[in-house]
């Protein structure tokens, strides 16, 4: 028995975490299609959240039940006993042709994000510049530390008597964008004053880590570690409780850097500003090709199912399809197939 399938715009790509030949988790499968999972990388290099599919005898089997009627993963439907397949999978083999009129097309796909993500760069409503953390008398030697230039930030983490003077003034926008220009500083190597810093700070703040992959330290860690410090030197002549979060830190920042959806939450009147969606791509660099961009991939073809099953076999499954009556039908995820032809 034979079964031709025709196909197009059929998705090769994944935007959903795990498979469906397992119990849905409790919360669902995870959606790993944003902008952050897609660029995360292995310690191989690779980027395990862009996920091909093609078609595999899984999908075949999967369509053959969709044929006669049966909506269910395939999971289930094989745990069921009275599977109609049971006994025939391995008599089931396919070849899938890809159309060479309708060539694959390689495109931008706009995600839906349903998941509540938040934009990390974004805020809404007012903000709100009268926190105590920007107008104590501690704020311009707090603040001061993003004036200093790397060298003198240094200095101020192995120096406890070290005085930042400062006459800027800061709002949590000026803060930002002074972070934002700092996390621009190139990484550098670990030697001379550098180093003594490290060692200050990894004594002070043992659980965090300073060094990239390269061995390298971005400044910004400084900077971020630096306001830390300075917590706890200014804590012995002023009341910072109430500039300071439940847990004693500062609000968006981290002693390794800063998040600024998290920075601004504290200082606006609206919530963080949610994602609706992002284009699904992958920028990489590779080795003698430079920047490479990645998209969601949609292909046309025909999927020829051959089943080498009996004939009354073949003859009851050929009543099963036409008794069910299904048109069209997802081919793997999106696109649109169909039965062209069915013949014993």
């Amino acid at each position: 028995m034979r079964i031709t399938i025709k196909y197009e715009a059929a998705w090769q790509n994944s935007f959903l975490d795990g498979s469906n030949n397992e119990p849905l988790p409790k919360g669902g499968r995870g959606f790993v299609g944003s902008m952050t999972n897609l660029s995360k990388r292995n310690s191989d290099g690779k980027y395990p959240n862009f996920i091909q599919r093609k078609i595999s005898h899984d999908t075949v089997m999967g369509v053959l039940n969709r044929l006669i009627g049966d909506q269910r993963k395939l999971y289930q439907a094989k745990k069921c006993p009275n599977y109609f397949f049971a006994a025939l999978e391995n008599k089931i083999t396919f070849q899938n042709i890809h159309d060479r009129s309708k060539p694959i097309n390689k495109e931008i796909v706009y995600i839906r994000n349903i998941t509540g993500s938040t934009d990390q760069n974004s805020f809404t409503g007012m903000i709100k510049g009268n926190d105590p953390i920007f107008g104590s008398d501690y704020s311009d030697a707090f603040w001061g530390l993003l004036t200093l230039d790397f060298e003198a930030v240094c200095q101020f983490i192995i120096s406890p008597d070290f005085v930042v003077e400062n006459t800027k003034t800061f709002d949590p926008l000026s803060v930002l964008e002074q972070l934002e220009q700092l996390n621009k500083l190139k990484a550098v190597e670990s030697l001379g004053i550098v180093e003594e810093a490290l060692s200050e700070l990894q004594s002070q703040f043992p659980d965090a880590e300073y060094k990239d992959g390269k061995n390298m330290i971005k400044p910004i860690t400084f900077y971020c570690s630096a306001l830390y410090l300075q917590i706890s030197r200014l804590s012995q002549h002023f009341d910072l409780s109430s500039a300071l979060t439940k847990s004693g830190g500062i609000s968006g920042i981290s002693k390794r850097g800063f998040t600024p959806k998290d920075f601004m939450n504290r200082f606006t009147t609206g919530d963080k500003k949610p994602i609706w969606g992002n284009p699904y791509l992958l920028k990489e660099k590779r080795k003698g090709e430079g920047e490479v961009t990645s998209l969601l991939t949609k292909a046309n073809g025909t999927l020829e199912i051959d089943l080498q099953i009996p004939q009354e076999k073949a003859e009851l499954l050929k009543e099963m399809i036409e008794a069910a009556g299904v048109s069209s039908f997802y081919l793997g995820k999106k696109g649109l197939a169909y039965v062209d032809a069915l013949r014993i």
